[in-house]
């Protein structure tokens, strides 16, 4: 028998692992020790959460970008909890790998701490999501501490946090000058309160890297740059299905011209008669 100790099973990696379990905080804090970027995309409904998670991604946001992909809003704004709760579910019951973030809604966390729980935990409790997600640095910390406290996984948004796109008066880079610094205060106090990652949108991309060196925390970026340790966009606009998207946004297919393809080929047959045809008909 070798004297020499059997080597350790290499962990898992954090894309297109595989495994019987859920994708944990304690994976996606060991992929930042590992240094390895990971990949995140919204989710709204149990087919593309499938499709999502069979390919790998391991970690699926029910966004309220809802609002607008789903519901039709121009902003971010007028979707509830009650909008989020039955998508983030179908999200959960869709995918069997990825950890499921719920993003908490505009006005359901920012007025107190009870207000932050109550929301919180009905996603936990009636969806089966395994963290949430809200906006904001310092002046949510008592909400972000109490979630932790109670057990809740939370994520940090800051940057350009559309819930508060009133005030920045639209979509703008944020971070810029002494503003930077101030985002790097909210970023570390994130991490003191408790929140295992922090996503990091529309800053300038030296920002984003040094805030990404600054933290043992995961930073994931959307409009960032490329130094975060992972990336986020909106299914949507990934695949090429919003016509209009910000600067950031890379389409990765052209989902808008395939499905008009297909609706337009399947309304031809129908119009001429060749659909449906023999097999596709009982006898």
């Amino acid at each position: 028998m070798s004297s020499s100790a059997a080597p350790s099973a290499q962990p898992a990696a954090l894309y297109g692992g595989t495994g019987g379990r859920r994708v944990t905080v304690r994976d996606i804090a060991a992929a930042k020790e590992r240094h390895e970027k990971w990949p995140m995309l919204t989710a709204y409904d149990a087919l593309t959460a499938r499709i999502f998670d069979e390919a790998g991604i391991p970690v699926l946001l029910v966004g309220d970008s809802a609002a607008m992909v789903v519901y039709g809003y121009d902003s971010t704004i007028p979707v509830t909890v009650d909008d989020l709760i039955p998508l983030t579910a179908a999200v959960v019951r869709g995918s069997k790998r990825a950890m499921v973030v719920a993003d908490l809604p505009f006005g359901s966390y920012q007025t107190g701490v009870p207000e932050a729980l109550t929301a919180a935990t009905r996603f936990l409790k009636e969806t089966g999501a395994h963290a949430v997600k809200l906006e904001g640095g310092r002046r949510i910390l008592p909400q972000v501490e109490a979630m932790v406290a109670a057990g809740i996984p939370v994520m940090g948004h800051l940057g350009l946090t559309p819930q508060s796109v009133n005030v920045f008066g639209g979509y703008r880079v944020q971070g810029r000058g002494q503003d930077g610094d101030e985002l790097m205060a909210d970023a570390k106090a994130l991490e003191a309160a408790g929140a295992f990652s922090v996503v990091l949108e529309c800053v300038p991309e030296d920002l984003a890297a040094r805030v990404t060196s600054s933290l043992s925390i995961p930073t994931i970026g959307i409009g960032g740059g490329n130094q975060t340790d992972a990336q986020v966009l909106v299914w949507q606009d990934m695949a090429g299905l919003t016509p209009r998207t910000a600067k950031f946004v890379k389409k990765f297919a052209d989902m808008n011209g395939l499905l008009g393809d297909a609706a337009r080929s399947y309304a031809e047959e129908v119009v001429n008669g060749t659909y449906p045809a023999p097999e596709h008909s009982y006898h």
